[in-house]
């Protein structure tokens, strides 16, 4: 029960990833938001776990705050906020990437990171204490071809996580991030190069010197050390969770 007593933001929750963590923190003892743009996803994933389903569109700055406001008024503090909702572009030449695309990735990857920080920080400041976790990716330390402006996205999240941990850190705020390499979530697809085959699939894996992919149970686990307690002294550490895919 590493999480006892903490109430927690997972946003992207609905599915992979984010349900995962979600999972972990509430078999921990968390008080879960489930937040995803998927209503009825976050619906189904908070009644498994016995959580708080709460629809948000994490680049949209009056739904953010709607969300941080109905979690707040629920179920009090707010002591760690995952920013997990993320989505990508299709494989594709960079210049060949859509605009709408370009800036859907922003919106969602690097704009709701901002938002929810414009939110929620001034309430950590305030209680000097809470956690963020962002959940990069393996991609802003070795991109892979045609995911271009998705790989740069993950590299600003990264670095954005040092940024945040080095300014928040003199207000008792922690702020770190995982970076998975793929797993079995709706991005699988894309970042297979849109065709998901067991050729295609073995093809990927080999890159993996695991040779498997990361998955929510794995995503849980590290997410929840580093909200707990016991990662108290770690800040600024974008953690691979990628079976040496970066070694």
């Amino acid at each position: 029960m590493r999480l006892r007593d903490k109430t927690a933001i997972i946003t992207g929750a609905g599915s992979g990833f984010g349900a995962g963590i979600a999972r972990k923190f509430a078999a921990e003892g968390a008080r879960v938001i489930v937040a995803d743009i998927n209503g009825s996803a976050a619906g189904t994933v908070a009644a498994e776990i016995g959580a708080t389903p709460v629809t948000v569109d994490v680049g949209d700055r009056a739904s953010v705050e709607t969300m941080i406001a109905t979690a707040s008024d629920m179920l009090g503090p707010i002591d760690i906020l995952v920013n997990n909702a993320g989505v990508t572009h299709l494989p594709a030449f960079m210049e060949d990437v859509s605009e709408d695309d370009f800036d859907r990735v922003f919106r969602i990857n690097m704009k709701s990171v901002y938002l929810t920080a414009r939110a929620l920080v001034p309430a950590f400041k305030a209680r000097q204490m809470g956690v963020i976790l962002n959940i990069a990716s393996t991609a802003g330390v070795s991109p892979r071809p045609r995911l271009n402006w998705y790989n740069a996205s993950k590299g600003w999240m990264i670095t954005a996580t040092r940024a945040m941990a080095i300014e928040l850190a003199p207000f008792g705020i922690r702020v770190n991030a995982l970076n998975p390499v793929a797993g079995e979530t709706p991005l699988l697809k894309s970042f297979m190069g849109g065709e998901d085959t067991p050729e295609i699939r073995a093809k990927f894996l080999a890159t993996i010197p695991i040779g498997r992919f990361s998955t929510p149970e794995d995503m849980g686990n590290a997410a929840c050390f580093l909200c707990s307690d016991e990662a108290g002294m770690i800040t600024g550490v974008a953690m691979e969770v990628d079976g040496g895919r970066c070694i």
